[in-house]
């Protein structure tokens, strides 16, 4: 995990007093967001520690609930996020939950979809806003969403790798990180896989379209 300076603790631009319970909070919702690919049925949300022991008055609830809904933490609809979720369809809940040896501002966030299947997430707020993600359908994993950031669901079988790079090279897309995470030898496997460049709809469904590509997400926060 990488170290924070001064600045970048202080003062993010946000809705909301904190930006480790409100900024971390909307961003962590914003993947959860991105990775659900906006068919939200219902969510809840499992918050551990200080998120836990404080999410109705630092504002939390509504920036996690304002990241499902796919608002940016300084967006001034947060403020209006429940309401918002109703009209919308979206039902939600808000557990306070010991996960165990995690950060102290960390939430699962458990999505069910429209087509019936079920996403969670698992995450921290680590300050200034910042978040990583560590977990994803109970799979240990970590990125940060600082980079544009592609999270792909394949079969662990050889070349795969080496195809989904291509796929970017041909695309002119550097690869800044890449790491890959597997439940074990020829099963599903997740490659995380963080840029330098802008990626396009079209890109994603080319690395879908791949061999052995279950699925592909573009789940970074800026964009």
């Amino acid at each position: 995990m990488k170290d924070y300076s001064m600045f970048e603790i202080l003062g993010p631009n946000m809705i909301g007093p904190s930006s480790s319970h409100t900024a971390g909070a909307c961003r962590l919702g914003k993947v959860a967001y991105k990775i659900a690919e906006e068919s939200i049925k219902e969510v809840t949300f499992l918050l551990h520690g200080s998120f836990g022991k404080t999410y109705k008055g630092h504002g939390t609830d509504k920036a996690l609930l304002g990241g499902i809904l796919g608002f940016d933490p300084d967006d001034e609809r947060i403020s209006s996020s429940f309401e918002i979720a109703k009209k919308e369809g979206i039902t939600y809940s808000f557990i306070e939950k010991d996960l165990g040896e995690v950060h102290a501002n960390t939430v699962k966030i458990i999505i069910k979809k429209k087509d019936g299947n079920t996403i969670d997430i698992l995450g921290s707020s680590v300050g200034g806003g910042n978040i990583v993600v560590t977990e994803i359908n109970g799979l240990e994993l970590e990125f940060t969403g600082e980079y544009t950031t592609l999270i792909i669901a394949h079969i662990d079988k050889p070349g795969i790798i080496a195809k989904v790079s291509a796929i970017l090279a041909e695309h002119n897309i550097n690869i800044a990180f890449m790491r890959v995470y597997r439940h074990g030898k020829g099963q599903k496997a997740f490659m995380i896989i963080e840029t330098d460049d802008h990626i396009k709809e079209e890109v994603i469904e080319d690395i879908k379209n791949a061999e052995n590509v279950i699925n592909g997400y573009l789940v970074s926060i800026n964009n």
